[in-house]
């Protein structure tokens, strides 16, 4: 008998929906059975990664979502909840990096980095946390209450780099605060993983792996290569689906063993 994972009757919330990984982390869902809401600054993307999602038979909605206002924020959640109904999977997907020494960081880019990956992670979870929480205390018993956050973090965040050293302390961050939510929100039927991924091509990456620096990149990779988004996708629909209810708090490594 094969093994299948289907999401059917979930909704789930992708924020940075617009490329990358997050617009696979959205199409994988999709292909599962679950409702997506896209959500990113930029709509026009997201659109079109609607009409792409829809065309292979999915069901996607758009709402726009800057995770740096906090208004935004409530906004977005509350708009994705009225169109697709509760959501039941968060990927807390958006993120941002510089590229400078450590002693070149200026407080501006302290806080363009931090100010995404930390507490704009941060306030998604918690205005999507505190529905499910809501649901949790007041459903009826036997309902399915229980809900599945899944962020984001890096394998940056297991392992210092140079030159992205704001970009590492913003993941490890991201990493404890998976384990402060697993920790408060799991007796209530939500679960809270991270994913820490490695070099992953993706269409903002893609053309560097050709350069000399990339090329010297790919040769300290244990096995002398980057990933592809679709390596993350079994993991993914894991950590949403039903079967992962005790997996909690776990800070998953995806990086080939980079950070080992």
């Amino acid at each position: 008998m094969a093994y299948s994972i289907d999401l059917s009757g979930r909704v789930a919330l992708v924020t940075g929906a617009s490329s990358g990984l997050g617009a696979q982390f959205a199409r994988t869902l999709a292909r599962a059975g679950a409702g997506v809401v896209l959500a990113s600054r930029r709509v026009e993307k997201l659109k079109e990664l609607r009409a792409r999602i829809e065309g292979e038979g999915g069901d996607a909605h758009v709402v726009e979502l800057d995770v740096t206002d906090h208004d935004s924020i409530k906004a977005a959640v509350a708009h994705a909840e009225t169109e697709m109904g509760s959501i039941d999977i968060l990927v807390n997907n958006s993120g941002v990096s510089t590229t400078q020494r450590i002693q070149d960081v200026a407080p501006e880019d302290y806080d363009y980095v931090f100010g995404t990956n930390v507490k704009g992670a941060f306030f998604v979870a918690q205005e999507v946390g505190k529905r499910m929480l809501a649901r949790a205390k007041g459903a009826a018993p036997g309902s399915f209450t229980g809900g599945r956050i899944i962020n984001i973090a890096s394998m940056a965040g297991l392992k210092v780099l140079p030159q992205i050293g704001v970009y590492c302390m913003s993941k490890a961050a991201v990493v404890h605060m998976t384990r402060a939510m697993a920790v408060e929100w799991g007796k209530y039927g939500i679960n809270v993983n991270a994913i820490c991924p490695g070099y992953i091509d993706t269409e903002i990456n893609h053309h560097h792996w050709d350069t000399e620096q990339g090329q010297k990149l790919i040769a300290m990779l244990p096995r002398k290569r980057v990933g592809s988004p679709q390596d993350l996708d079994a993991l993914l629909v894991m950590l949403a689906s039903d079967q992962s209810h005790f997996i909690n708090g776990a800070v998953i490594a995806a990086d080939d063993g980079f950070a080992v």
